[in-house]
Parts: structure tokens; C-alpha cells; sequence
């Protein structure tokens, strides 16, 4: 169960715990067993949980998240799965290629690349960096 060392009026002692049950300890201190009796049954341990990070939210209060319509702009680049916006490599009017970088999305612990999917020029960007989306949300729309 648990080790220990220590040393008293100049004496090292090496003390495994080997189990706890109700009032009773089995021990072994230098290679010798013992059954103690404690004076309080041992207390249950408690786990401290980390409380996940807040997402980020506006002055009024409410999440920052972009929601996907219910039917979606022609022309538009979607988020493929939820995430956080890291960086948008693009501007309003910037032409690009099918393939091209636009964006990168951090979902999951991992950098994802938002690509374009058609040839085009950039006619409006949905979303900014640090922005959380969902999934299906409208990103870019490409004409």
C-alpha cells in the first residue's frame, strides 16, 4: 500500500503499510509484521476532480459559440467537428484554391486544418480566432 521512512533518536526504520481495514493496520517495520490498532478508523480518502476550463463567454455573459443554421449559407465552409478557432489564415476578398488552408481549428487537443473546399474568393468570414464552434457551423463563405 504505501512505504515510508523514517528515523527516530538516530534509528532508520522502514515502514510498509500493507493494509487498513476498520481499526486494525497491518504493518511491517524493518522486515517485521505487526497488527496495530489504531485509535480512529482509518478515514476514507477524498479525490479532488479539476473542474474542466470555463469556456470563454462575452460582457453580457453568454458562450461564445458559434451555432450552425438550420439550412447554411451557399458557399459556405463548415466546421467539421467542435472546436476552438486557433488562427484564420485568410481575409475578406482573398481568392482562393480548392485545397487551401483557410483556417485551424483546435479540437480534441490536436490542430486541425480547415481547407477549402471549392475555388473562389473569400466573401465573408462567421467566425474569430478564439471563437468556440460547433459542429455544422458556417466558417467562411466562399463565392
Amino acid at each position: 500500500m504505501k512505504s515510508f521512512k523514517y528515523t527516530i533518536n538516530g534509528n532508520a526504520y522502514k515502514v510498509h503499510v500493507n493494509s487498513v481495514e476498520g481499526d486494525i493496520a497491518e504493518v511491517e517495520v524493518n522486515g517485521t509484521p505487526y497488527q496495530v490498532k489504531l485509535e480512529k478508523p482509518a478515514k476514507k480518502q477524498l479525490v479532488t476532480l479539476k473542474r474542466p476550463a470555463q469556456a470563454p463567454t462575452t460582457s453580457t455573459g453568454a458562450p461564445v459559440v458559434s451555432r450552425p443554421t438550420a439550412s447554411g449559407a451557399a458557399g459556405a465552409v463548415r466546421s467539421p467537428l467542435p472546436g476552438i478557432m486557433f488562427t484564420i489564415d485568410c481575409k475578406v476578398g482573398d481568392v482562393v484554391k480548392r485545397g487551401q488552408k483557410l483556417a485551424v481549428l483546435e479540437a480534441m487537443k490536436m490542430e486541425n486544418n480547415i481547407n477549402s473546399d471549392r475555388d473562389g474568393k473569400i466573401i465573408e468570414i462567421k467566425v474569430t480566432k478564439g471563437e468556440s464552434v460547433l459542429e455544422g457551423a458556417d466558417l467562411f463563405i466562399i463565392g
